[in-house]
């Protein structure tokens, strides 16, 4: 992406002045300190502006950031350059556009509105990306006064409102099929100061409105002309009059200015064709390399259950709660994710299910075959309720899963972080039960210390990384906290030398609470490259999974749209990633986080590495992340943007051939 790095110079003297983070952020990268300056702004005078007669850059300052940039509302305007991006198929990338007024042009508290509009993008062999399906745009909104939420931007009125003195950032997000033709794609985004609804109420029918309905009526007329209904003289006739109406509608003196631009595209307005619009151009690589359906690294993320419960007002088992879990299961997978939903019992037993239905469903198997999907949770039923049913419902659900081919995905996570050997008791009991149902039973579990009571001091990292001998063969996904390691990654060899990979070992990890600013973690107001090198650790260190505890565990509400406040005690951000539509609009579809984006980029970053260790070995690999400043180690990785394009421009360079 042709544009400065997100917290590099920009080339202009800028005012520097000190203001604190959000109490209790953690974390930098939020621009705080930027402030106007630097770059002209606007030579307009005072008195009431006319946004159709004014050039939009004389109006409002628009610029490109890219994905890892948290674009504050104090962030200083840069100059505008072409936006150049790099993406295999199935991959989405994405960049955000930066809108800061220079003046207002309306009279109701606002600077005034905008129209973001944007083509489809065309490659020189005719393919294209498509926009609302390929294309989406959304608005950055602060939570906690941090950029955050993405709430989608309605495709058929794509208008906002700008604030004075504030910047505004939208979120561009361009997803190639697998399917999508290699090439270079190009198009335009159109940034159009307009007139308030007020102003517009003004005149009772605007320029936009008339050149839209001169498309449909001259539509509407090359149907009738191109039809043949000479078998029935009466319909010929009534289309003989429907055309001549047509005709006579169309040769109005409302019409005339359109029919000057009748071949002018299929999706711009007035504003456009005035040539006022701050144009954004675009241009996309897709290149010769397909993401692989399935993850590399399964990245397990809980729902809690509960919280769609009480904050839908679903009772559990309904067929209201089956369509709100299967939704956001969906909706999820999106982002490289595997889903899971979970029920907290006592002493941090936890019920785990990727699939709301029972194994002999027609649904399961569409779950657990949906090859997006890298590992699943089977659920323990007895852990909440120990009762023969309970028991007999599992040993039946086991039986039918491991018959099918997917069988390999499956896990039971049964304990969050056990601290004691009478909890590590229960995980042995209940590993031998199911072990009786089939030898080859997965089973996670989570831990950030040894057990007390062992003989080993259980504070000790010698006991921490001796867990392995204490749980087997009782468990074969160790997944530790990133926490533990703090930043020495020569932990990580102690670590791994206690597992037995010929036993089906494997060590996995994860983060919460911890750790905190300046190791990358997912907490709000951490910078961008943060949140995407939690998956640069992930590769580095070698694990082969990764579990995230809850991406909607925010504090209990009972309706929809109640404002989402986070978990006391927590970060803000910890175990939330994504929020309720209904908090921003009427929407029932979910809002991503920002960094829940980011989260995807990192995943997707993950196979760019594979891609190149398959050609020069993981060695190599590891030296591009050294060499090209994205990721040395948990405190030394890239803050600007830059040299993430440099490792993803590598791969592109000397694995397309």
């Amino acid at each position: 992406m042709e544009s400065n790095d997100s917290n590099s110079a920009t080339g202009v003297k800028t005012q520097e002045i000190s203001v604190p983070p959000v109490e209790g952020v953690a974390g930098g990268g939020t621009s705080y300190g930027w402030v106007d300056g630097g770059l002209q702004g606007s030579s307009l005078g005072t008195g009431a502006i006319d946004p159709t007669k004014v050039h939009s850059a004389d109006l409002l300052h628009v610029w490109s950031m890219p994905s890892t940039a948290n674009v504050s509302q104090q962030e200083a305007p840069r100059p505008l350059e072409h936006v150049n991006l790099l993406a295999a198929r199935n991959e989405r990338e994405s960049f955000q556009i930066a809108l800061r007024p220079k003046v207002s042009w309306a009279s109701s508290g606002i600077a005034g509105p905008v129209q973001i509009q944007c083509t489809d993008l065309f490659s020189s062999s005719g393919d294209r990306l498509v926009v609302g399906q390929s294309i989406t745009l959304r608005r950055v909104v602060p939570i906690l006064g941090v950029p955050d939420a993405l709430v989608p931007i309605d495709p058929s009125s794509p208008q906002i409102n700008l604030l004075p003195g504030e910047t505004t950032a939208i979120w561009v997000s361009l997803n190639v099929p697998c399917g999508q033709q290699p090439g270079l794609y190009e198009g335009e985004i159109f940034i159009t100061a307009v007139r308030t609804d007020t102003d517009s109420r003004a005149e009772s029918l605007q320029k936009s409105e008339r050149y839209q309905l001169y498309k449909e009526l001259r539509t509407c007329l090359d149907i009738t002309e191109s039809r043949d209904y000479s078998s029935s003289e009466e319909m010929v006739q009534r289309l003989s009059s429907t055309s001549t109406t047509l005709r006579r509608l169309l040769v109005l003196p409302a019409f005339q200015d359109c029919q000057e631009n009748n071949g002018f595209g299929d999706m711009m307005d007035e504003d456009v064709m005035n040539n006022v619009a701050v144009r954004v151009k675009l241009s996309l690589t897709v290149w010769d390399f397909t993401l692989p359906l399935t993850p590399s690294l399964p990245a397990v993320f809980g729902i809690s259950e509960t919280v769609i419960e009480d904050r839908f007002c679903l009772e559990h088992g309904t067929e209201g709660w089956y369509d709100a879990l299967d939704h956001h299961f969906r909706w999820l997978l999106q982002y490289r994710i595997s889903p899971f939903f979970c029920r907290w019992g006592d002493s941090m037993r936890i019920l785990a299910y990727t699939c709301p239905w029972p194994a002999d469903h027609p649904k399961a198997n569409e779950y657990y075959s949906d090859p997006r999907l890298a590992a699943y949770a089977v659920p323990y039923a007895p852990i909440l309720s120990c009762t023969d049913a309970a028991k007999n419902s599992l040993r039946r659900e086991v039986e039918i899963l491991k018959t099918e081919a997917h069988w390999s995905k499956a896990y039971f996570y049964l304990w969050d972080e056990p601290l004691n050997m009478e909890q590590y008791e229960v995980i042995r009991n209940i590993s031998n039960e199911l072990r009786t149902y089939t030898p080859d039973v997965r089973i996670l579990t989570t831990y950030y210390a040894g057990p007390s009571g062992s003989e080993l001091t259980p504070s000790t990292f010698e006991a921490f990384a001796k867990v392995p001998n204490v749980l087997r063969p009782h468990t074969q996904i160790f997944c530790t906290s990133e926490w533990v390691l703090g930043t020495r990654e020569d932990l990580v060899k102690d670590i791994i030398a206690e597992l037995r990979p010929e036993l089906g070992e494997e060590w996995w990890t994860y983060v919460c609470m911890g750790p905190s600013d300046p190791q990358p973690n997912w907490h709000l107001g951490m910078r961008g490259t943060q949140h995407r090198a939690v998956m640069w650790r992930v590769w580095k260190e070698g694990g082969t999974g990764f579990l995230y505890w809850g991406a909607n565990c925010y504090e209990k509400a009972m309706i929809p749209s109640a404002e989402i406040c986070f978990r006391r005690g927590l970060p803000p951000g910890d175990g939330v990633l994504f929020y309720p539509g209904e908090v921003f609009s009427s929407s029932h579809e979910p809002v991503a986080s920002l960094r829940l984006e980011r989260i995807l980029s990192g995943m997707q970053d993950i196979e760019y590495l594979n891609l190149y260790s398959s050609k020069y070995g993981r060695e190599e690999a590891l030296a591009l992340l050294e060499k090209t400043g994205a990721y040395l180690g948990p405190d030394r990785y890239t803050h600007d943007h830059g040299p993430v394009d440099v490792m993803r421009g590598e791969v592109y360079r000397t694995c397309r051939s």
